[in-house]
């Protein structure tokens, strides 16, 4: 199943990228030779997942120089333009760290920034592998040796990344030593990235799933109809605070309830210990749109406003295991990134 899906590429000229807002109807692949190009992309979704946007972003700022190149821009123009990029998502904290990465290497060309952003690409698929055995001997451990019943949110799999997966890649490899029964796949508010990719993948890799609405999670949680939930973080504080895809907060409370693992999969570049705590992650509002209307059809009334946070904050507390590409910390315990020492 490794490298079945890559939802980011070089292609030695720009950016190949699997267009998520397609699938699952068709496999669409987009080629970004532009910084506008690739904002777009990131903005309305195209590419998503915050390991995904570290690696595009990395990537983002030789495409930022060989259009300069090409343009005749001058330095405030290209500085400008690899800020679009790093700002095109607040709340993700990779992309800005993969634009930070790379950006030192831009004084000696396109080529020398391609090279770190394909070294960051190759981290991040090992790293995802290494989560994945973490975390499903975490679970393992703690819920017995028999298959088992997962709830995910949003999409943290292979399209979320450079290849398998932090949460998905627990369940992928949870099903690798036959020990899913299904997943509960959360269709995800409003863009269903659950139910459009989540499922997409799993269909792909043989897992057997169930697509749920939001609003049946924390139902089916409390009814003991799963054992584990595993979702993935656009950004964790220091404190352990963990901010997913809006409505990650709901099935985190509903596990606290039940008495079950709620397990954040993600690689430690998602961490900002500059964040103290969830308070200073800001959250990303998007159009009232998605929430108003329905395949471009109105589905509220002509008055109604809406509130479309892209994210939502889990709170520490509430977090029984951290899964890194280094181990896992215990943050409702106690072990918190910043209580932790990392290589």
């Amino acid at each position: 199943m490794e490298g079945d899906v890559r939802a980011v590429a070089w292609t030695g000229e720009g950016l190949r990228l699997i267009d998520q807002t397609v699938l699952p109807e068709r496999l669409e692949l987009l080629d970004v030779r532009t910084v506008g190009a690739l904002v777009d992309a990131i903005r309305r979704l195209a590419v998503r997942g915050a390991p995904a946007l570290g690696v595009a972003g990395a990537f983002g700022v030789a495409i930022a120089l060989r259009q300069a190149e090409r343009e005749g821009w001058d330095g405030a123009r290209l500085d400008a333009a690899i800020a679009e990029i790093r700002e095109a998502r607040p709340t993700a904290v990779n992309l800005a760290a993969g634009v930070d990465r790379v950006r030192p290497f831009a004084a000696d060309g396109a080529d020398a920034v391609a090279a770190e952003a394909q070294a960051l690409l190759d981290e991040d698929v090992r790293g995802n592998r290494a989560i994945g055995a973490y975390g499903a001997d975490w679970i393992l451990a703690r819920t017995g040796d028999r298959p088992l019943r997962v709830l995910t949110h949003c999409n943290a799999g292979a399209l979320a990344t450079a290849g398998w997966g932090t949460a998905l890649g627990v369940v992928r490899e949870l099903h690798a030593r036959g020990r899913i029964r299904t997943v509960h796949v959360d269709e995800t508010r409003p863009l269903l990235q659950g139910a459009r990719l989540t499922a997409w993948e799993l269909e792909r890799a043989g897992v057997p799933y169930l697509v749920q609405a939001d609003a049946a999670a924390a139902g089916a949680v409390l009814r003991g109809l799963v054992d584990v939930a595993v979702i993935g973080a656009d950004r964790i504080a220091a404190n352990g605070d963990t901010a997913n895809k809006v409505g990650s907060a709901g099935v985190a409370l509903a596990c606290a309830d039940a008495g079950i693992p709620f397990v954040v999969a993600a690689p430690w570049s998602t961490v900002d210990l500059t964040a103290r705590d969830g308070a200073a992650i800001p959250i990303e509002e998007r159009a009232e749109d998605e929430v108003l209307t329905w395949d471009g059809a109105r589905t509220a009334p002509e008055g109604a406003r809406g509130f479309n946070p892209a994210f939502d904050v889990t709170p520490a507390r509430l977090v029984s295991a951290l899964v890194t590409e280094t181990g896992v910390l215990e943050v409702s315990a106690g072990t918190t990134p910043n209580r932790s020492t990392h290589p």
